[in-house]
């Protein structure tokens, strides 16, 4: 039994809960079913509504990803992650002393450079992002593409892009497309490419 003075209290809550939720339906209903939002990417989102997105995007990675074994990105190849980066992301994410391509500011939300991916993100994030891509974005799901080795060999050139100049980048940038022998992280050569 509630007590009598507290029913109108708890009467008070129910109601102000089912005005709540009547609104919040009626909300849902407009943005589903009267296009009261514009999805179109020649539009910004709203602040809140950006913030949302990337909120939950870095949410979800953290949530999702798992720990790397400790050589997990020994084999990698960052020559070969270079070339990849070359062939399928500078478009989008730019490199040191790279701009994006024009058309990437027509796309919503607008593709980061990748310039800090490594301090922002770990090695076992950044897989994460590569390898399940991130949905309503350009970004792909390499998974569904490639194999495990070419999102290693594309991380391994993240974590390494970070210490890049841009003369440094674009002397990487020829070797990849001369396809001269593969750096592997740590090793002589990719320190002295760095």
């Amino acid at each position: 039994m509630i007590p009598r003075r507290i029913r109108p209290l708890l009467l008070g809550w129910l109601a102000g809960i089912a005005t709540a939720a009547i609104a919040g339906g009626v909300f849902a209903g407009l943005v589903l079913f009267a296009g009261i939002y514009n999805t179109g990417a020649d539009n910004q989102h709203l602040r809140i509504v950006a913030w949302a997105f990337h909120r939950t995007m870095t949410s979800s990675v953290k949530r999702r990803t798992q720990p790397l074994p400790a050589d997990a990105l020994r084999d990698a190849d960052v020559l070969a992650g270079a070339r990849d980066y070359e062939m399928h992301c500078i478009a989008c994410h730019g490199g040191p002393g790279v701009a994006r391509a024009a058309w990437t500011s027509a796309l919503l939300p607008t593709p980061p450079y990748l310039l800090d991916s490594a301090r922002r993100w770990s090695p076992a994030e950044l897989t994460t992002i590569v390898r399940d891509g991130v949905k309503m974005t350009a970004m792909p799901a390499w998974s569904e593409v490639a194999p495990d080795r070419k999102v290693d060999d594309v991380v391994a050139f993240l974590i390494a892009m970070r210490r890049l100049t841009p003369a440094a980048f674009a002397r990487l940038r020829a070797q990849a497309a001369t396809g001269t022998a593969p750096l592997r992280p740590g090793s002589a050569a990719s320190e002295a490419s760095q």
